[in-house]
């Protein structure tokens, strides 16, 4: 099932198998839903104060600094609980296909996130981003799923470092659109912003053809009455399948966590320490797209270096120097730039790390689907990336609450570095996969 392919011999130049255009045309299909995902995703982290200090009046809720990052936690803990929710496209995808459930999750995510742009209360919004966070969920899986399994071989790795960066290119878009649409004509605008993924949806049931693995897949076992008896959550976790389960749904949810101090408080911090020095409130919302578009380039490069190492040093021990990054950029950015007088330059240097760092996602797009069969391939991304989602939302709530408490962002932030840590202890009980195909 799971075979070992030999690394090229020194000094040999390996020949790369040719793309054809059904698979160039499918990567741009996922990759621009991908981007449009992390554009989705991210407006809520830009928007989050001027959003909040509107709608939390309007709810009778004071807006005050402790309020604002106490119900600003409770939503992104939502979004999160519904991108958990997403586990379920992964089933979906591995009965109906990738591309038709793929749409599905797209047109979710776009309708959900431009009603946000009509609520009136903070309760209103919540329920638009945990649906939104349900569709949101359902890209990662099933477009890294789909890149994997139609790609060749000896490209689908660095295949999968590509399709990562275009999340990041989302939040570079998003911050674009928040310097500009944002600053001049609000947070209701940005959101409106987000309906544009639904005419993607449309293309990609029209013109994307379903990766060959599967489609060969299906055509041996395909009929329903085997799809209804095959229970791939079941099956991932059978004996065979187990200790990837555990560990793999284990190391993403450290790796969510993280994204608190990598992106989600990046905008509330910038525009705090912009207002501490002075500047005004439409600079600050300048700065913090600025500061948005240091971390989605530095992402972007770090999510490409990602295929690399993991090569050359593995999965496992790639994933450790990237978590170890990550861990010592949040406690230089939170924990001591955030507090100094004049912090604002530190902290948008930091950016830069934290940013890198954060592409340890890429190692997760190349490393899940090669640690299960296509038949329960979607529902084994799908289920780990849910799994972690709903750790980093426990952790959320417990975050919002320290926020509240500490009445500061900095120590609370700061002290999420602390999952890295046992994000590396974790490491040496996962599977690599270094060298070896990905399975039938």
């Amino acid at each position: 099932m799971f075979k070992a392919i030999d690394p090229p011999a020194a000094g040999a130049k390996p020949r790369r198998t040719p793309l054809t255009r059904e698979q160039v045309k499918g990567f741009w299909a996922v990759y621009a839903g991908w981007v449009l995902d992390g554009v989705d995703s991210v407006i809520y982290a830009l928007v989050l104060i001027p959003a909040l200090t509107e709608l939390l009046p309007a709810s009778g809720i004071a807006a005050t600094p402790a309020n604002l990052g106490m119900y600003g936690s409770i939503l992104f803990a939502l979004f999160l609980i519904g991108w958990g929710l997403s586990f379920v496209w992964g089933p979906l995808a591995d009965r109906f296909g990738r591309v038709r459930t793929l749409a599905a999750s797209i047109l979710i995510y776009s309708v959900f996130t431009g009603a946000a742009a009509f609520v009136h209360d903070v309760w209103a919004l919540a329920a638009c981003r945990l649906i939104a966070g349900i569709g949101v969920g359902g890209e990662w899986a099933l477009a890294g799923t789909y890149v994997a399994e139609s790609w060749p071989e000896d490209r689908r790795k660095m295949g999968a470092g590509y399709l990562q960066t275009g999340y990041y290119f989302g939040f570079f878009i998003a911050a674009c659109l928040n310097y500009t649409i944002g600053a001049a004509y609000g947070w209701r605008a940005m959101f409106l912003c987000g309906l544009a993924p639904a005419l993607l949806a449309v293309f990609t049931v029209m013109r994307v053809k379903e990766p060959g693995q599967w489609r060969r897949h299906d055509a041996r076992h395909g009929d329903v009455a085997d799809a209804r008896r095959a229970h791939p959550l079941r099956e991932i976790f059978a004996p065979a399948f187990l200790r990837r389960t555990l560990t793999s749904a284990s190391l993403v949810g450290v790796a969510i966590v993280g994204l608190w101090a990598g992106s989600v408080y990046e905008a509330s911090a910038v525009t705090t320490l912009a207002t501490r020095a002075g500047i005004d409130h439409v600079g600050a919302l300048r700065l913090a797209s600025i500061g948005a578009a240091i971390l989605s380039c530095a992402t972007i490069a770090g999510c490409l270096a990602a295929p690399w190492l993991s090569e050359r040093l593995g999965r496992r021990t790639a994933l450790g120097v990237y978590f170890a990054g990550m861990a010592g950029s949040i406690v230089f950015a939170f924990g001591w730039a955030f507090y100094q007088p004049n912090g604002l330059v530190a902290f948008m240097v930091s950016l830069a790390l934290l940013g890198f760092f954060g592409g340890n996602f890429a190692i997760f797009s190349l490393w899940l689907p090669e640690q299960y069969p296509t038949r329960v391939r979607a529902t084994a991304f799908a289920f780990n990336a849910s799994v972690g989602r709903f750790i980093g939302a426990g952790v959320n709530f417990l975050l919002g609450a320290a926020i509240h408490g500490y009445g500061s962002l900095g120590v609370p932030v700061a002290w999420t570095a602390a999952a890295f840590g046992l994000g590396i202890l974790i490491l040496p009980f996962a599977v690599e996969t270094r060298h070896q195909t990905l399975p039938e």
